[in-house]
């Protein structure tokens, strides 16, 4: 990472898949050690998307006392975030957390932007899309396109790495590129501070996985998803609201008459299950990169505290 500092104090990292608890848990465990928690989602950053994305924000009081947290509630549904923008609320929010000689505890189930804090190689997320070279490597094949790649790479920027897929490949030619020309940019890279990390993720099995998300989604259409997508949908116009997916696509079909109630819950339970596979899978894959302590899922609340307190020694 980018002009990295070396701080004292631990980066607890609580993930997981969705409906595994890893907010109740991170909650309970910054109520116990002084921490703070830094949301890693990549929707609860919109403001009146609560129901939707599951943001519980009632979880943040724990025993009446009220756990600060950030990068919730930061932007408009109709504005874009994206990884380079969490990098930067992310920093700003370490300094703040440290400021206040607190524990950043980041909290969420988007693998990649927790990758893209503390793990490398995400230095370049900066560098912006290049539409016109990306429209000269369309359909070039993966072999071509690492020749083109081997060709233009330098020592320094040797991302040895790389998955050598047609669109990693696009991204590196188009990072080397950038780097090598005279383009300018606004953005620049986020001089990210580098902390002691400790990995946390829910265990969770299938089955028990299943039923969870059947029983938060029903519990979500009683406390008023549907309504709040529809007042959403009057704000920010069906298409950039289908643009979220999940409960905001399927449910805006529904509220469009494009499927019954019927058929947008099955397809949502369909959506979401699929989607905490997918999580799963990034997990494991993130797992061998660096160390991840995985919590079973049953496990009372005072004994996961007691595990991640002893592992991070506070």
């Amino acid at each position: 990472m980018s002009q990295e500092k070396s701080l004292n104090s631990p980066l607890v990292v609580i993930t997981g898949p969705t409906a595994s608890g890893k907010t109740a848990l991170a909650t309970h465990l910054s109520a116990t050690i002084n921490g703070e928690v830094i949301s890693a989602d990549s929707r609860q950053v919109y403001r009146r998307m609560d129901i939707g994305t599951g943001k519980d924000l009632s979880e943040y009081t724990v025993n009446g006392v009220d756990v600060p947290y950030h990068l919730i509630d930061i932007c408009e549904p109709g504005e874009t975030f994206n990884v380079y923008q969490f990098q930067k609320y992310y920093a700003k929010a370490i300094s703040d957390i440290k400021a206040h000689n607190a524990v950043p505890v980041l909290s969420g189930g988007t693998g990649l932007y927790i990758e893209a804090v503390t793990l490398d190689g995400y230095e370049h997320i900066w560098i912006p899309r290049n539409e016109e070279l990306r429209a000269s490597l369309d359909g070039k094949s993966v072999e071509v396109l690492s020749k083109i790649y081997a060709d233009i790479k330098t020592g320094q920027n040797d991302h040895q790495s790389i998955e050598h897929r047609e669109r990693s490949l696009i991204r590196a030619i188009e990072i080397e590129t950038f780097l090598k020309s005279d383009q300018i940019s606004e953005d620049r890279p986020v001089d990210i501070p580098k902390l002691p990390t400790y990995n946390f993720a829910m265990l969770i099995d299938k089955e028990t996985r299943w039923k969870k998300i059947e029983k938060r989604l029903d519990e979500r259409f009683e406390e008023g998803m549907i309504e709040e997508v529809q007042l959403l949908m009057k704000e920010v116009g069906p298409e950039k609201l289908k643009s979220f997916g999940l409960e905001y696509r399927h449910i805006t079909e529904y509220l469009l008459d494009e499927i019954t109630f019927e058929e947008m819950r099955e397809i949502l339970m369909v959506s979401i299950r699929k989607f905490s596979k997918r999580q799963m899978t990034w997990f494991r894959r993130m797992e061998k990169k660096t160390k991840i302590h995985w919590i079973p899922v049953e496990w009372e609340m005072e004994q996961k505290i007691d595990f991640v307190r002893k592992e991070i020694k506070l």
